[in-house]
């Protein structure tokens, strides 16, 4: 493994060792930490004690982040008649059936998207491209609110800020949350509000604890490790 930077090691430096830092410490340390020299994205990954190997246990959903995550996120949606006139007009960024779905499978346009909405009528000819988006994590899911009718609401919370999430075979979840330029309480609601679907999505069949870790970072920062018990109170000040 490559030896790191000094700013890295610095940073580094700064993190308690053993600590579990409650939200409020934790995002502000990592703003404290980040030396990226550009507004950063700000992730979380949280370990389930899940076996996604199991149909019952793997956990997968959406979420709208109060604050958005800082990027402009572009949208594709396939459907037609109404249902695409309805995405234009919510401002979807590519809107067609059959041309759209050529695109998608040539790979001409996947550079430009970060969403796939499609409406279910339309799924019968997208499965199709299950290798081609599913690697990208671009295929439409209901579980993901991306299979819908409703493709206008669909494409406005996108748009504003909700993210998908899904297990990998580990049980880990990543997230985008923000930007290193928001502020501390303004990272502390978006991983407020995530923590507080994937706990609504724990499965049943999950044994034991079932937040095992949390951990904050930057593009370039250490991870700063949470404690993942704490779900409530979240920006009371730590002793």
């Amino acid at each position: 493994m490559a030896k790191r930077g000094k700013k890295y090691q610095d940073a580094l430096a700064k993190i308690e060792p053993e600590r579990l830092y409650g939200p409020k410490a934790g995002f502000s340390l990592l703003k404290e930490i980040d030396s990226a020299g550009y507004d950063a994205t700000v992730e979380c990954a949280f370990r389930l004690g899940i076996d996604p190997r199991k149909a019952d246990q793997m956990v997968r959903g959406a979420v709208s982040l109060p604050h958005g995550t800082g990027k402009e996120i572009r949208v594709a949606v396939v459907a037609a008649g109404d249902k695409a006139t309805e995405a234009r007009e919510a401002g979807a960024d590519h809107v067609g059936d059959d041309d759209l779905i050529e695109q998608l499978s040539e790979g001409s346009i996947l550079t430009e998207i970060d969403s796939v909405i499609a409406t279910p009528d339309m799924m019968g000819r997208l499965g199709r491209l299950g290798k081609v988006l599913g690697p990208r994590g671009l295929m439409p899911n209901p579980k993901s609110g991306t299979v819908t009718m409703d493709v206008g609401k669909a494409v406005s919370e996108i748009k504003s800020g909700r993210v998908e999430y899904r297990a990998d075979r580990n049980g880990n979840v990543h997230a985008v949350i923000g930007k290193a330029s928001f502020s501390a309480e303004q990272l502390v609601e978006n991983y407020a509000a995530l923590l507080e679907e994937i706990i609504r999505q724990r499965p049943s069949a999950a044994k034991g604890r079932y937040l095992q870790t949390a951990a904050i970072s930057t593009s370039l920062s250490p991870s700063v490790p949470l404690d993942p018990a704490k779900s409530r109170g979240l920006f009371e000040d730590e002793d």
